[in-house]
């Protein structure tokens, strides 16, 4: 792998049940588990993956659409079932629904008219994200020293 393929990011825990992620960058989220005694608001894990998917194709449908007209709406809801099974924890029937709208006219129009083109080739080519879940790539698991 070249420095040009790596991507990473940075897990440290803050507290029982509560972590920090950083990138190279300096950019941070916090996020924790479901089991929050307080009720807590941080996204989980899952929802990250969930917000993952759909923030990456919805960021390739933007750039595809808003070169023609701005949307004065857009929407993307990703939903998935938490189950577990024989192969363990997993989500299954994973969906990502798009609600984006246009101005009238004619920019309006052309972005209406490329925005299911757009959303299919964001999910079958685009989405680096949607498209490691889906194709299934391998995660290695190790143990550094502290």
């Amino acid at each position: 792998m070249t420095d040009n393929t790596l991507r990473s990011v940075t897990i440290e825990r803050t507290a029982t049940g509560h972590f920090k992620a950083a990138n190279a960058r300096g950019g941070t989220i916090s996020f924790g588990t479901s089991s929050d005694p307080d009720g807590g608001t941080d996204f989980t894990p899952v929802e990250l993956l969930l917000a993952a998917i759909g923030g990456c194709t919805a960021a390739d449908v933007d750039v595809a659409t808003a070169r023609h007209a701005e949307p004065t709406g857009f929407t993307v809801t990703v939903t998935g079932n938490k189950i577990s099974d024989a192969l363990g924890n997993r989500m299954t029937d994973l969906a990502v629904t798009f609600s984006v709208a246009f101005p009238d006219g004619e920019t309006g129009d052309r972005a209406r008219a490329i925005l299911p083109r757009a959303v299919k080739t964001s999910h079958e080519r685009l989405c680096t994200v949607s498209r490691t879940v889906e194709i299934g790539t391998p995660v290695t698991a190790t143990v550094a020293d502290a």
